[in-house]
């Protein structure tokens, strides 16, 4: 790998690369998209995944505080938690191993009995309102942790600063489409780590943001580059 801006450098330190601010929270987005921009192939964002993809998403979940994630996400990648690597150990000193996965739902059609809660190092959380079914929200807490925030829908600013009033304040958001739409327009999205993949898919996939509009000027401050593949870091303009 090697770093093409904002200057010029073979075997970039990747953890360096992408270390957090210090001293605020931070919600980053991590996504990957072909040439033409669609978000996934064939239903799954693993066709335009590789090798440095893989590295480059275990650097960013090693650093992160908490995963989140949209319940449609997790059904159709078919989502485990987040288990440990070796690699990890400094990056999480005084941490958990692994950081746990936050799951966004409102009707909460997801299987409690999965290793995704059952494997899990740190308690699963599931982020849901108050509109949910009872009876699914009893069986996410006996499987997990929730986190109630909205009345009819979720509300995504309540649940970011309930991530963060657990001390969850380095936020990974792995997605989908939908869910990255909901915190643009919210105004959560502090970065956008973006993979492009060269690829020209046409069809139907979606973009990385699906749903509500949004407006929001974004700096480019890293691109990262390996086998054509370009690893794009950018930040909100304050």
């Amino acid at each position: 790998m090697r770093r093409i801006h904002p200057d010029i450098k073979d075997d970039p330190d990747i953890v360096q690369a992408y270390a957090y601010p210090e001293g605020r929270p931070w919600l980053r987005l991590n996504m990957v998209a072909s040439a033409d921009g669609a978000a996934w192939d064939k239903g799954l964002s693993g066709g335009l995944s590789g090798k440095a993809d893989k590295r480059v998403f275990g650097v960013l979940r090693g650093l992160a505080d908490v995963v989140l994630v949209g319940a449609a996400t997790v059904r159709a990648e078919g989502y485990g938690p987040v288990r440990p690597r070796e690699s990890w150990r400094e990056l999480r000193a005084g941490r958990p191993a692994a950081a746990p996965l936050a799951i966004v739902s409102r009707g909460l059609d997801l299987d409690f009995g999965a290793p995704l809660f059952r494997e899990a190092v740190s308690p699963t959380l599931v982020i849901t309102c108050e509109s949910a079914p009872a009876d699914r929200r009893e069986a996410a807490a006996e499987a997990g942790e929730v986190i109630v925030a909205g009345g009819e829908r979720v509300d995504l600013a309540g649940a970011v600063a309930a991530l963060h009033a657990r001390g969850l304040t380095r936020v990974l958001c792995e997605g989908g489409p939908r869910l990255n739409a909901q915190l643009a327009a919210a105004g959560l999205v502090d970065e956008l780590c973006l993979s492009v993949s060269p690829l020209l898919l046409g069809g139907d996939a979606s973009r990385i943001l699906d749903g509500e509009p949004s407006r929001e000027r974004l700096r480019l401050g890293q691109v990262l580059e390996e086998e054509g593949v370009l690893f794009c870091r950018y930040t909100r303009e304050m």
